[in-house]
């Protein structure tokens, strides 16, 4: 399938199932409790991984025992984590995902700011990023380690694929000038856009304009109802593939592993957006967003 580079956050995830959340100065049971590697640049990455790419990560941790940990289970999963920075007095981000038992979820989020990716550190980062054949960029990281990202492996010529929404003005720019692929729920669309998304019908032109506008693909979730994947010349509208929603944690990320995986293999952008639907309905029936995908089974 060729090797994939995933430049975005690498966290500890802490996965809470509980009947439900108490109201204000109550307490309730946990059933349920998982602390893996997690962060959607681990996750993207795993998932990327169990579909049958190489996998290397450029994200950074910190230089404590949390850090430590989660490159031992990264490197347990078989990831290349020798550009990921282990920064000196930063605390490694945590996740808390708190799920009640019909599937609501609560993300509790503590990422300090050494936990981001800079410009110097994506460069430092560029014998990895050559040997890639996809780099998957995550635009939560900040503007200037994001565009460097884009910049480095558009050079490179490798699939270029992006997720989320543009931090500003020059972020979109360069989305649209070195993105092969676009991938954004309802909400980041709008930031891509400059609006928001008003239905299924909406996101077919959105996706559409976007292909217009420099990707060659673009995929786009409508909330809880499909997800619309354009190329030039098509597009694809996907219901969401049914399933017992348990978390709806990472269904996003599996996403961007499914339909990269396809496109490596050739597929085409159709093939690739339901490659992307099974792998998101797989994860969002279980527990927590480490995915656990077969690439049989996806397939």
């Amino acid at each position: 399938m060729g090797g994939v580079v995933v430049v975005g956050q690498v966290a500890r995830d802490l996965v809470l199932a509980v009947d439900r959340v108490p109201d204000g100065g109550g307490s309730t049971d946990v059933t349920r409790r998982i602390e893996v590697l997690g962060g959607k640049g681990a996750n993207q990455g795993v998932g990327c991984r169990q579909l049958g790419a190489d996998v290397a990560l450029v994200g950074v941790v910190g230089d404590d025992d949390a850090g430590r940990a989660v490159l031992a289970q990264a490197r347990l999963d078989g990831l290349d984590v020798s550009a990921v920075v282990r920064r000196s007095g930063t605390t490694t981000a945590l996740l808390v995902d708190v799920v009640e038992a019909d599937g609501t979820r609560r993300l509790l989020e503590h990422v300090p700011d050494g936990t981001g990716l800079t410009a110097d550190d994506v460069r430092a980062a560029a014998p990895v990023l050559r040997r890639a054949d996809a780099v998957l960029v995550q635009l939560q990281q900040p503007a200037d380690s994001v565009v460097e990202a884009l910049r480095s492996a558009d050079d490179t010529g490798a699939l270029v694929v992006v997720d989320g929404a543009p931090a500003d003005d020059a972020v979109r720019a360069a989305v649209l000038e070195h993105a092969d692929v676009v991938r954004a729920d309802e909400v980041e669309a709008a930031g891509l856009l400059g609006r928001a998304l008003r239905g299924v019908d909406d996101a077919v032109t959105a996706a559409t304009e976007l292909v217009g506008r420099g990707p060659r693909v673009v995929a786009l979730e409508v909330g809880s109802e499909a997800n619309v994947v354009a190329w030039d010349g098509g597009h694809v509208v996907m219901p969401l593939l049914p399933t017992d929603l348990v978390d709806p944690t990472g269904g996003g990320d599996a996403f961007v592993a499914g339909l990269t995986a396809a496109l490596l293999e050739g597929a085409d952008p159709a093939t690739a957006g339901w490659w992307g639907s099974a792998a998101a309905a797989s994860v969002v029936a279980r527990l927590g967003g480490r995915p656990a995908l077969d690439r049989d089974a996806v397939a």
